[in-house]
């Protein structure tokens, strides 16, 4: 308590009352893991009371990834932000942006720190960090992620640490902490293995630029993700029997590759599945998350070794962690997001990706951020950075949706994230396209056959079959028609027989 003593201790409201209307605000939070939690708040409160008053007052709004419930849906329903970047949630804000009253930046994620450094995101006037113990020099101990928290206390102009005596102090055990100097000045990235660490395990700030801190004991309201379906359960068989194919040919050596996984219950249940089988051996993962699932795995050992940016864990497991520190502060490592999300680590190590599609082209291009090509659901999050770099990249979605009424395959994805040329392997329920080496009319044949729903195949043959011959062959006038049945008519095939579903 006494090295809190040694900077300004005043209440959430008087902190925030230095943040003006325009002000650009970067939360820490990569998730909802080590997010700001008081600040948002105060900063909500400021902006109704402003609101009501007739005055104007609205942020721009940086993080490191998505923070719904504790920075997004807050300031959201107080109509606090005008700006967003890298990466959002929640479905107050999801609104707004695709109303066009609050700018949205969709950003690979390890870029976000060198646009900061760069200046690229214009002046950040204040960050907002949790930790758990600020020192009088200026070392600052984080909580739960690492981010772009690093990048954020050095750049702001004024900064609010948010000491949150929830979390375990034993965090610094797991933090490596390394900011990258600016082009040209850059040299390759020493880490070989997942555990390397390269830096320190606290952030750095200028102590005179420190104009509160404040004190809570709240834990992460990370979200627990609803439990796989038999879909999920068959993506993952798959899955893992696709990787054990590659490893009888040779193609994935004997003691395996990290792994990396987007979030949710697709995610989970391919790193189950993984880890009952048992001709895969142990594994380590490079990744972004480390999730609720991989604790189970990492204490029966077929997990070894995780890198990460965040751990991205309800309350209780998290705290399964905190009291068990001595067995899994070794095996794990906190990194800033441009080191767990970088390009060249990831293509170093030879991470095998696996993330999750909204839906898929039949040449293979994936959209995973919006619905329709218009609507943003999240974002593309960290999934171009891995997809583009990986020794193998894995996109998994279910064949369908809405009870058939929405197939995941299509002729052409009106909005694209990731295109043919970084997507080796579609799977859903219904089987697993291996599009490496093949070209477009190759493509096309290894996904509708099988990856589409069967209900679907024959539309999607006619629609190959019809369209302009060329290197990859589209009808351009129906190229989109099943979004627009579905616009209309509220389902791609309208007159399809759904009980096969």
């Amino acid at each position: 308590m006494s090295i809190i003593k040694s900077y300004p201790k005043i209440s959430a409201e008087e902190a925030v009352s230095h943040i003006f209307h325009g002000a650009t605000v970067a939360f820490s939070g990569f998730t909802n893991s080590g997010a700001a939690k008081l600040t948002p708040l105060a900063i909500a409160a400021r902006s109704r009371a402003l609101h009501e008053a007739g005055k104007p007052f609205k942020i721009r709004v940086l993080t490191g990834a998505s923070s719904g419930a504790s920075i997004d849906e807050p300031l959201a329903l107080a109509d606090a932000m005008s700006y967003r970047a890298p990466y959002q949630s929640g479905p107050k804000l999801r609104a707004q942006i695709n109303n066009q009253e609050v700018e949205y930046v969709d950003m690979h994620l390890s870029h976000l720190p060198q646009t900061v450094i760069a200046g690229f995101q214009g002046k950040i006037d204040f960050a907002v960090v949790e930790a758990t113990e600020i020192t009088p020099d200026g070392r600052v101990y984080l909580t739960s992620s690492i981010g772009a928290s690093p990048a954020y206390l050095k750049y702001a102009d004024h900064v609010i640490i948010e000491v949150n005596h929830h979390h375990s102090t034993r965090l610094r055990e797991m933090t490596d902490i390394f900011i990258m100097p600016s082009p040209p000045h850059r040299f390759p990235i020493p880490i070989h293995d997942p555990l390397t660490k390269i830096g320190t395990p606290y952030a750095v700030v200028d102590p005179k630029k420190v104009i509160a801190v404040l004190e809570n004991d709240e834990p992460d309201k990370v979200p627990r993700f609803a439990a796989g379906d038999e879909r999920s359960e068959k993506i993952a068989e798959n899955v893992v029997r696709f990787l054990l194919d590659e490893m009888l040919a040779g193609r994935i050596p004997p003691d395996f590759l990290p792994l990396q996984a987007g979030v949710g219950n697709v995610a989970n249940g391919v790193m189950a599945a993984l880890a009952k089988n048992p001709y895969i051996p142990p594994f380590m993962m490079f990744t972004e998350v480390y999730q609720d699932s991989l604790v189970d795995l990492m204490e029966s050992g077929r997990l070894t070794g995780a890198s990460t940016t965040s751990l991205t864990l309800t309350p209780e497991t998290l705290d399964r962690i905190y009291g068990n520190m001595d067995f899994f502060a070794p095996r794990i490592v906190l990194r800033p997001q441009e080191l767990s999300n970088h390009p060249g680590v990831i293509r170093r190590l030879g991470v095998i990706s696996m993330n999750t599609a909204l839906e898929v082209d039949i040449y293979g291009n994936v959209n995973s951020s919006h619905v329709f090509g218009t609507n943003i659901m999240n974002g593309i999050g960290g999934s171009g950075e891995f997809t583009r770099n990986a020794y193998i990249s894995i996109f998994m979605c279910p064949s369908f949706a809405k009870g058939g009424k929405i197939s995941a395959i299509v002729p052409m994805c009106p909005h694209i994230d990731n295109n043919e040329h970084s997507v080796q392997v579609i799977v859903t329920e219904q089987g697993l396209a291996d599009l490496r080496g093949l070209g477009p009319m190759q493509r096309a044949e290894r996904i509708i056959n099988n990856c589409a729903h069967p209900a679907y195949r024959e539309y999607l043959w006619k629609y190959v079959e019809n369209s302009r011959v060329g290197h990859i062959r589209h009808d351009l006038e129906k190229s989109f028609e099943l979004h627009s049945n579905l616009l209309e008519a509220g389902a791609m095939l309208p007159d399809l027989d759904l009980s096969q579903f």
